[in-house]
């Protein structure tokens, strides 16, 4: 138990060092930067106070500061709770699943958007293989997925609305990119247009999956390993897209069952 009460004081200090830290960094270049450096200075005077004794100045400190702790609660109620949601205790796994889904729904709501004002679209979503040698000669642009962003870029009146977007996760790669037209196939048909017939080609040539939206009929279809899907509705079409990008759990029981089975 004596060598326990030793380590106390030090994981105390630890402890405390690591809340500071935290706090400092989330309020730092904020204004609320400057009530934080206040409260500091009114602390480290109510400690000279209880250092030196006087009783007085002591008293008044220590209701002031009482009242200045709820108030604190309160002013900073939006700053605290911002804070407290940052402390993710959830493992990386589940951000990644969390993350996919809000850019899946983004992505699902952008092209139906696009869909019912049959604004014509052509939009890949890279796989295992690199789009490299189709986005080198097109328009990079690098940012995070945004609604606002790939839709603006499939406008008319955009310079880069007649190529295709690459999104490699949940960046967009480029715009206005040329992809090649497919070869003769059974599944070419004469009412297929030049997106159609670009994303065929592409998914002919690489593992991704293309987003087709029709500037004639609004209709959305997706293209994959050179077979297209046409007229996909929005619950069909995250079901697809979530089944290509997301492998399902490993369950704790065929985990065992796989381990006992090898070492057998």
């Amino acid at each position: 138990m004596t060598i326990l009460h030793l380590f106390v004081p030090i994981l105390e200090v630890i402890i405390i060092t690591v809340m500071l830290n935290y706090l400092l960094k989330f309020f730092w270049g904020t204004r609320a930067m400057d009530v934080v450096i206040g409260f500091l200075a009114f602390l480290f005077i109510f400690l000279v106070a209880t250092w030196f004794g006087f009783p007085v100045l002591e008293k008044i400190l220590f209701n002031v500061v009482n009242v200045a702790v709820i108030a604190i609660f309160i002013i900073f109620q939006p700053e605290l709770r911002l804070a407290l949601s940052k402390l993710r205790v959830k493992g990386k796994k589940y951000r990644e699943i969390y993350e996919f889904d809000e850019f899946l729904e983004s992505l699902s709501k952008s092209v139906y958007r696009l869909s019912e004002k049959q604004v014509g679209a052509l939009i890949v979503l890279e796989n295992h293989d690199s789009y490299e040698e189709y986005s080198s000669s097109a328009v990079r642009i690098g940012a995070h997925f945004s609604s606002e962003l790939l839709e603006s870029i499939f406008m008319t009146t955009t310079p880069l609305h007649d190529g295709a977007v690459v999104v490699r996760g949940t960046v967009i790669m480029s715009a206005g990119t040329i992809l090649p037209l497919a070869h003769e196939t059974a599944q070419l048909t004469k009412t297929m247009g030049t997106r159609h017939r670009a994303a065929l080609g592409a998914s002919q040539k690489t593992d991704a999956l293309i987003i087709v939206v029709s500037e004639e009929t609004g209709k959305v279809s997706i293209a994959r390993d050179g077979i297209m899907t046409r007229g996909v509705k929005i619950d069909r079409f995250m079901g697809i897209i979530r089944s290509v990008f997301t492998s399902p759990e490993t369950s704790p029981k065929l985990k065992l069952w796989n381990w006992w089975s090898q070492a057998k």
